[in-house]
This record gives C-alpha cells, sequence and structure tokens, in this order.
C-alpha cells in the first residue's frame, strides 16, 4: 500500500467514524441536515430525540465508570437502543444494559455488549471501512421507494447490524446486498417493518 493510499483510507475511515452512524448530527449542518431529515421516516423530533438519548446514555456510561473498563458504542433509532462492543465482564455488560433501559425515551433496548476485553484500534479501524462499505453497497439497490439513508449500519467485529424503518422487501434487499460483502459474519437485524 502506497503512502498515499494509506492516507486516502485514513481520512476515509476518520470521516466514517466521525459521521458514519451519526445522521441526527447532520440536523445541525443546514442544507444537508434538511436533505437528511426529509428522506428519513423518522419525524425530525425522533431523530433529534435518538441524538439526545445517544447522548444521555453515553454520559450516564461515563459518570458511571463503565467506559473506562469497557468499550460501548450507543446507537438509537426511533427511541430503539442498540448497544454493542465489549465488556470485561458480565456484570458490567448487565449494568450497561439496566442504564440504556433507564435512560428517558427508550422504547427498547438490544444489548448486545459481548464479554471480552475492548476492542484494538485496528478491530475498530475495520469495522469502520466495514461499515462504509456496507453503506456503498446499499447504493446499489434499485427498488421504487427505496433510500439507503434511511439504513443505520454499525459494524463491530465483523458482525454487522442494520437499523430502520422499513418494508419487509427492502429489509429483504438489505440483508441479501450486506451478505455478498467479504468481511460480514453475522449480521443482525434489527429493523422496524413497515408493512
Amino acid at each position: 500500500m502506497t503512502l498515499r493510499s494509506f492516507f486516502t483510507l485514513g481520512a476515509l475511515l476518520a470521516a466514517n467514524v466521525m459521521l458514519g452512524g451519526c445522521a441526527p448530527a447532520v440536523v445541525v449542518g443546514g442544507a444537508a441536515a434538511t436533505a437528511s431529515v426529509a428522506h428519513d421516516r423518522r419525524t425530525t423530533g425522533a431523530v433529534v430525540e435518538d441524538q439526545a438519548i445517544e447522548l444521555r446514555i453515553k454520559s450516564a456510561l461515563s459518570d458511571a465508570g463503565i467506559n473506562k473498563q469497557a468499550h460501548i458504542n450507543v446507537t438509537s433509532y426511533n427511541a430503539v437502543v442498540l448497544l454493542s462492543g465489549e465488556a470485561p465482564s458480565e456484570a458490567l455488560r448487565s449494568r450497561a444494559g439496566d442504564i440504556a433501559r433507564n435512560a428517558e425515551k427508550v422504547r427498547r433496548v438490544h444489548n448486545e455488549v459481548q464479554i471480552a476485553a475492548p476492542s484494538s484500534w485496528m478491530t475498530r479501524s475495520s469495522d469502520a471501512w466495514l461499515t462504509t462499505k456496507v453503506k456503498a453497497a446499499l447504493l446499489k439497490i434499485k427498488m421504487a421507494n427505496f433510500d439507503a439513508t434511511r439504513v443505520k449500519v454499525v459494524s463491530e467485529n465483523g458482525t454487522v447490524y442494520l437499523m430502520g424503518m422499513l418494508t419487509r422487501a427492502e429489509a429483504a434487499a438489505v440483508t441479501d446486498q450486506t451478505q455478498q460483502l467479504a468481511g460480514v459474519q453475522r449480521i443482525v437485524k434489527l429493523f422496524e417493518y413497515l408493512d
């Protein structure tokens, strides 16, 4: 790999980590935000509330000291929370789940935190790249009324979590497209079906 390719890959990964899975953050950004929210099946209020839920849970995990011992990602979509990452013990995993369940306005929690040492920077970079590949692949889906930006993609140690408000046909197309990608070891579908 050339030095230029390495820096390009690094820039793409950094952009994905900063922006990937953060559609609510785009709400603050003006014209791009309007386009993002306009395509989202959630209301603007729900998009903003999902961002607030994520911040509340992350803050509570930090206040409880869990983030010092574990690597836990928090993703909220339509008030359904996904906890992913690693915790060194079942007690920490359970405590993180309890904190998420007790957070204001959370409808459901999927605690997918694995009992393991926190993942390495290399693993997290690989997961960020996998998320980018999945998002790019979803742009290839040609279905009436399908919009790839309606799918929230989270990757953790080769497992791809898919969230969104989709029809069953859309969800099947998303799953099929994701299964075809190298590096995808497992898919967890957390969709809310519209039909």
